[in-house]
């Protein structure tokens, strides 16, 4: 199998890379394992400085790297570098941070002395995905290297440029041979990875199939595994909202990485008080955003990653609309080259259409009228998902209900959802379990060894 870089503005191959052989991986496998055994005995200070250097070169070589960002998966200029940022921001926070996030945690027992130490594991594979192609990778690796443990990272088929650059990066900055490595094979050999006895724990983000695939194979091998997995994230305004605000976020909060995003608004609840300062506006901004080059500073939406993405976007959009559901803007895909779809907003959208169930993942908006605060609620929490939410509204006792009663891993307030490192970024339902970021998510890949010294 080749791994290829397919520009998804113009539709032209750009790289071509092979697939590891059998022999390669296994290379890469026991290199990881060996290098576990002497990287996690080196210090806290020697992985930060590592870590800060690696940070150093994301923000030195920044419109490079952002530059592949763009041609590889179609993501804005703009927002690549805003990306690359992000990465190193990540990584200085955890070089900060992590010896205090680890630090043995005394307990009162009746033993002369009691604590926790945290300790890691050994080698974790990565799943990732093609959206967030350095920052999917980084959150995961920013706090698992910071702990001790080392990477394998089995990327998205379509990014293979990504993801040679990070294990280069990595290496670059420092980093011991074999802490970080990428592998280039296929999803069919993901499952005999996590059996491998070397390989100690698993991370997948990306869909709920992939996710059932993973945890499948990590339950089977007895091993820890984080799954990040899709979202239908609720947006509401409430009567209390600052509309103008409301719908200003809200565009881009549907738009952000040209729709392609888990924590992308995707539902957006709007309660009658409001409904007519807000829909009409609200579809206005939708249909003017500009579709195009993502290199021009003027383009507001990119294309989709590939082919077979936007027909996918288009099949739930040409759906919902042959079931009864209105298209009050775009719903359908840019003739020319690449892969462009327009961004739509969608009316009277109902359990029946696919768009209802599922994850759509491009510019298309769902809005959905409801009465009053309880119905809100209701309509947030009436998906198979529960990553994101987020709540416009001034009134404490909205806020207060929604922050209560949404079911969801996150709840952002007046703000669109968003992964930062100081909160743990994660999901209920069938958006996965486990967490990232934050102390929680450099927790997950550590032994909590419980100590009693009597």
């Amino acid at each position: 199998m080749a791994f290829t870089t397919v520009n998804p503005t113009t539709g032209k191959v750009e790289a071509t890379f092979d697939q590891h052989t059998p022999a390669e991986v296994e290379a890469k496998v026991e290199q990881a394992a060996r290098a576990f055994d002497t990287y996690r005995r080196t210090t806290f200070a020697e992985r930060a400085g590592w870590m800060r250097a690696a940070a150093d070169l994301y923000d030195g070589e920044q419109p490079d790297i952002a530059r592949l960002l763009t041609t590889e998966m179609g993501k804005t200029f703009a927002a690549a570098k805003g990306e690359v940022a992000k990465c190193a921001l990540c990584m200085r926070w955890y070089a900060d941070r992590a010896e205090g996030f680890l630090a043995d945690e005394m307990v009162e027992s009746a033993a002369g002395r009691s604590f926790i130490r945290y300790q890691p594991l050994g080698p974790v594979l990565a799943v990732m995905p093609w959206n967030f192609p350095l920052w999917q990778v980084v959150r995961f690796a920013a706090p698992a290297l910071m702990a001790g443990n080392v990477g394998l990272l089995k990327h998205a088929s379509n990014v293979p440029q990504s993801a040679i650059l990070i294990e280069d990066l990595f290496r670059r900055a420092g980093f011991p041979q074999g802490v970080f490595s990428t592998l280039l094979v296929p999803a069919g050999e993901v499952a005999g990875l996590i059996a491998d006895d070397r390989i100690v724990a698993v991370t997948l983000t990306g869909s709920e199939g992939a996710g059932r695939s993973v945890a499948q194979a990590a339950g089977q091998a007895l091993k820890k595994c984080v799954l990040e997995l899709g979202g239908s994230d609720p947006f509401l305004i409430l009567s209390s909202a600052d509309v103008d605000q409301a719908v200003k976020v809200a565009v881009t909060a549907r738009v952000l990485n040209n729709g392609q995003s888990c924590i992308a608004a995707k539902r957006f609840v709007v309660v009658d008080a409001v409904a007519d300062r807000f829909i009409p506006r609200f579809v206005d901004a939708m249909a003017a955003l500009r579709v195009g080059d993502p290199f021009d500073p003027a383009t507001d939406v990119g294309p989709l990653v590939s082919k077979a993405q936007r027909a996918e976007v288009a099949s739930q959009v040409d759906d919902a609309q042959d079931k009864g559901a209105v298209v009050a803007c775009g719903g359908d895909v840019v003739p020319g080259d690449g892969w462009f779809y327009q961004p739509t907003v969608l009316t009277g959208v109902t359990p029946k259409m696919r768009a209802y169930e599922e994850e759509v993942f491009g510019p298309v908006a769902i809005v959905e009228p409801v009465a009053d605060l309880e119905e809100a609620i209701a309509a947030a929490n009436r998906t198979t998902f529960g990553l994101g939410s987020s709540v416009w509204a001034t009134d404490p006792e909205e806020q207060r209900r929604c922050i209560q009663e949404i079911e969801a891993g996150m709840v952002f307030v007046n703000s669109m959802v968003v992964s930062t490192p100081e909160l743990p970024f994660g999901g209920i339902k069938r958006s996965g379990y486990g967490r990232e970021l934050a102390h929680i998510g450099i927790r997950e890949f550590c032994n909590a060894k419980a100590v009693w010294v009597a």
